[in-house]
């Protein structure tokens, strides 16, 4: 997919309020450590984790998300009837029906001429909602599209603790490491076509690969319901992802470098999805990247689902590390298995 007319004119995020640190996880599965003779510290040491955030518990989802949709349109300074689509793409939602992204158009005034709908896929959540809307713009059938998303792991981490202490098992706990590196946050990324002036950063093209033999690799998902109140299960098969997913996502960096016609040290700067240090080492080698050419937020943040990589570019811009004429990849992979790499110029 190549793009002409797409921009990415602001991404604004919502921090959650309340830091857990590794620490503090790890003390309340105390008894299940002490039972198998587990190490304090191992979590940070496996992960790369140091701490994460999570909401205030009941927390609506619709709330933080819509904060950081109207920061995305404040910084672009547009007003929000000019939005023709709104996609809410959390993996976390309050509702089965309607969608989370009516509660959300609804508080920032969205238009009635605007398209308001949910896309589901993963961690890809949010990567797949800018390329909905970046067709749109390329099409001609609106001029700007806002997708916003919220995640919250406080609910899904403090019910697996409860399992975990109910039944401790040493082969629950290694598919239950993945879930202690959740985080929480909310992001909305803006995307317009010229007519707005020449704000933001031009979008260039991207890769879609997929590799649904995997499926079955990592799964979370309700007892009942889809909130994040709910009572919840997430297993992971955190080698087996790792393992395919690196594959597939060298597969697709290939792929993609070729597309939109990058030779040898391009990309000049990545932003892929936060999940760890073990992930991270992985795909760096894979993709023979250059480790300070990659910005990371997961040691302080978490896995934010399918806010991390969209609230790590919006940090790493704030912080210098993305500059005027960068070639910028977001590198997203998410359990499925799928990937979607989005290249920019910055």
């Amino acid at each position: 997919m190549k793009y002409d007319k797409v921009r990415l004119a602001s991404i604004g995020y919502e921090l959650a309020p309340n830091v857990v640190t590794s620490a503090e996880i790890e003390e309340q599965l105390a008894p299940l450590y002490d039972k198998f003779s587990l190490r304090r510290g191992q979590l940070e040491r496996l992960t790369g984790v140091t701490e994460r955030r999570f909401w205030e518990a009941g927390q609506p989802i619709w709330v933080p998300a819509a904060k950081a949709g109207k920061k995305a349109i404040d910084l672009a300074r547009i007003s929000p009837a000019d939005i023709g689509i709104f996609i809410y793409a959390g993996v976390c939602r309050d509702n089965l029906e309607p969608a989370t992204a009516c509660a959300a158009a609804d508080n920032l005034g969205v238009g009635p001429a605007a398209e308001v709908f949910d896309v589901s896929s993963a961690c890809l959540g949010v990567l797949s909602g800018i390329v909905r809307i970046a067709n749109a713009i390329e099409l001609g059938q609106t001029r700007a599209g806002l997708v916003v998303a919220c995640e919250s792991a406080r609910e899904i981490v403090e019910q697996t603790i409860g399992r975990l202490l109910e039944d401790p098992d040493p082969a629950t706990f290694k598919k239950s490491l993945a879930t202690m590196t959740g985080g929480s946050g909310a992001v909305g990324v803006l995307l317009t076509d010229d007519s707005f002036g020449d704000q933001g950063h031009r979008l260039l093209g991207g890769v879609a690969r997929s590799a649904p033999k995997y499926h079955g690799l990592c799964r979370w998902g309700p007892a009942t319901g889809v909130s994040a109140s709910a009572p919840m299960e997430m297993e992971t098969d955190a080698a087996a992802v790792l393992e395919h997913g690196v594959k597939l996502g060298a597969e697709t960096w290939q792929e993609f470098k070729s597309v939109l016609g990058w030779g040898n040290g391009q990309p000049d700067r990545i932003v892929c999805h936060q999940v760890g240090s073990w992930h991270r080492n992985a795909i760096l080698k894979a993709f023979e990247f250059p480790s300070d050419g990659d910005y990371v937020t997961f040691s302080h943040l978490g896995n934010i689902g399918t806010a991390s990589l969209p609230m790590t570019a919006a940090m790493a811009d704030e912080r210098g590390f993305l500059q005027t004429g960068h070639r910028v990849g977001f590198c997203g992979i998410g359990s499925g298995l799928n990937c979607l790499f989005l290249g920019f110029d910055w």
